[in-house]
């Protein structure tokens, strides 16, 4: 089948000349056939992961509600004793924090930005970073060295980091404010890596420690922008647009509109805060909250109450809607907007491809701000992307398992990632939108559970190197003493991920006809009666009935009066 992703020489039909271009191509691509062409062009080597940082001129957003205090600071680092430097690492410049914020490590220790781990409170499921596994580049346990580049600490090398060390916390990547400061895998990889961080200018300690201030977009989107392994991979809501969005793309963020800085909304205490789509809050039934008392909530309610919309006809009828209807599927009506794509398929089948004995990129898509991305990569596969992507609607109450290492499942079905709980029944959901990421993924054939994979290392059992699944699934499950079969296979899997960023304005948000029609856009939403959308012939009846009540009421009145009136003449 072909792959209309990327570019290629000829169609299906079967003829001499093609087997023997196919011929040339497989003995210069060792077996692979891809062609360049005159838009995208084939890379060599892996490099990647060396985009990951601040884009574009540092922001300088709201931080509050209340913009006095938004902008109340009480100090100027440059002009403390502490921060005179020297310094020649991360290290050296937390310890200077840690002399004034002298709460703020063991603060920040219980955070999951830190402990990568997270015990959901009802489900009871171990959660996070340190054993999950995700459907774009599988796991990060046991690849610390790479996917340590978006930990807030320093030194992450394995599961064996110091986590009770205050000195490796990195307060840089989140407070810094002069753009420069950047992160490096805290680990080698093999020889085809050693090109993503030549070049860097070297990290001025002294100048990035004396500038740090309140988060600002580009603190956290330097990671949160690029989760997946690129701009805009995973989330398909939290793009490098973001830095610095029209208002169109995100009212709440671009300085044309609000202006906000992240926590704005994921307002917290001693470095705690509010919003995760581990446990997310589905129904916010507390809304504002007391005068005064700030909420610690991420919800749309915390701010603009469970009655949003202006008293009219109309308003009335929409807030209607907002116990069973999410704020987030009226007025994101598409996610991946602003012109950088999405990734929306994955295929790990076809990793491993070389040319030349290298491995090797291929662009095969341009997205809206006219930028190459690459549709074939040989460490990772086949993609695909897309863009202003309409939503896939669920019911949802907030709660989400997960499949995990251990769990064993069946593989002559798709196997979700994170299944959605909520139903129409259960008064805790509403209806909310969603980006589906579709991957095929390996897993071990003969437990029929997933596996971990050894991606990232100088080593040869590393897959970004060897590009053998066999070796680098039996490392990686072997590091975790896990059971493998030595047998692995592919399956399909599927994730679901909550759209709550890229809020337009309030002129783009659905209109009634996008929904209630017979071709709607809640379509798939099914065992519940919508107007516009469903028949009932009960309904109907009874609806036509009515109307031709009402027109024999008002034309029986109409008469009466007619005929009163003539009386009177009379």
């Amino acid at each position: 089948m072909i792959n209309t992703t990327r570019p290629i020489f000829f169609a299906n039909e079967p003829n001499y000349l093609a087997v023997f271009l196919l011929f040339i191509l497989s003995t210069t691509f060792n077996g692979v056939a891809y062609a360049e062409s005159k838009n995208y062009g084939i890379e060599l080597g892996i490099g990647e992961y060396s985009d990951i940082g601040n884009k574009g001129r540092r922001d300088v957003p709201v931080t509050a509600i209340n913009e006095e205090i938004s902008d109340r600071s009480t100090t100027d680092h440059s002009m403390l004793k502490a921060l005179l430097g020297p310094f020649t690492n991360g290290p050296d410049v937390t310890r200077a924090c840690l002399e004034c914020h002298n709460k703020a490590g063991d603060q920040f220790k219980k955070n999951k930005h830190w402990t990568w781990s997270y015990t959901h409170p009802k489900t009871g499921q171990k959660l996070g970073k340190s054993v999950l596994i995700n459907n774009f580049c599988t796991n990060a346990r046991g690849n610390e060295g790479m996917c340590a580049q978006c930990h807030a600490g320093f030194g992450m090398k394995d599961t064996d980091f110091d986590y009770d060390n205050a000195e490796n916390i990195d307060c840089l990547v989140c407070h810094e404010s002069t753009g420069t400061y950047y992160k490096t895998p805290p680990t080698k990889g093999n020889k085809s890596c050693s090109v993503m961080f030549e070049g860097k200018k070297p990290i001025d300690w002294t100048k990035v420690a004396q500038s740090v201030t309140l988060s600002a977009r580009s603190n956290c989107g330097s990671c949160h922008f690029y989760g997946g392994g690129g701009d805009n991979v995973k989330h398909g809501d939290l793009s490098s647009v973001l830095f610095l969005p029209p208002r169109d793309v995100d009212v709440h963020m671009s300085e044309e509109g609000e202006n906000f800085s992240c926590v704005v909304c994921h307002v917290g205490q001693a470095h705690e805060w509010a919003g995760s789509r581990y446990d997310m809050k589905a129904t916010d039934k507390q809304g504002t909250g007391k005068p005064g008392a700030p909420r610690n909530s991420a919800t749309c309610e915390s701010c603009h109450d469970h009655e949003p919309h202006p008293f009219s006809l109309m308003g009335i009828k929409l807030n209607d809607h907002a116990d069973r209807v999410a704020c987030e599927t009226c007025h994101i009506p598409e996610f991946a907007r602003g012109g950088v794509a999405t990734k929306v398929d994955w295929d790990w089948r076809t990793a491993g491809k070389l040319k030349d004995g290298e491995g090797f990129k291929l662009e095969g898509y341009t997205q809206g701000d006219g930028k190459h991305r690459y549709t074939y990569k040989s460490i990772k596969g086949d993609f695909k992307y897309d863009e202003n992507v309409i939503p896939t609607y669920r019911w949802f109450n907030g709660v989400s398992t997960f499949a995990t290492i251990d769990a064993k499942f069946d593989p002559s079905k798709p196997l979700d990632i994170n299944h959605l709980e909520g139903s129409v029944d259960d008064p805790e959901s509403r209806i909310w939108p969603f980006k589906v990421m579709h991957t095929v993924q390996p897993y071990d054939k003969g437990n029929n559970t997933l596996v971990y994979m050894h991606l990232w290392g100088d080593d040869e059992d590393a897959f970004w190197g060897n590009y053998d699944f066999g070796k680098a699934i039996k490392a990686g499950m072997a590091k975790d003493n896990l059971p493998y079969s030595g047998e692995y296979g592919f399956i399909d899997t599927y994730s679901y991920w909550p759209i709550n960023h890229m809020v337009g304005p309030k002129e783009s948000a659905l209109t009634c006809q996008q929904c209630h029609a017979k071709e709607g856009r809640l379509n798939d939403l099914q065992g519940f009666y919508m107007p516009g959308r469903d028949t009932s012939i009960w309904l109907d009846r009874i609806g036509i009935f009515a109307v031709l009540a009402t027109l024999l009421a008002a034309l029986g009145h109409g008469l009466i009066r007619i005929l009163m009136s003539a009386r009177r003449k009379h």
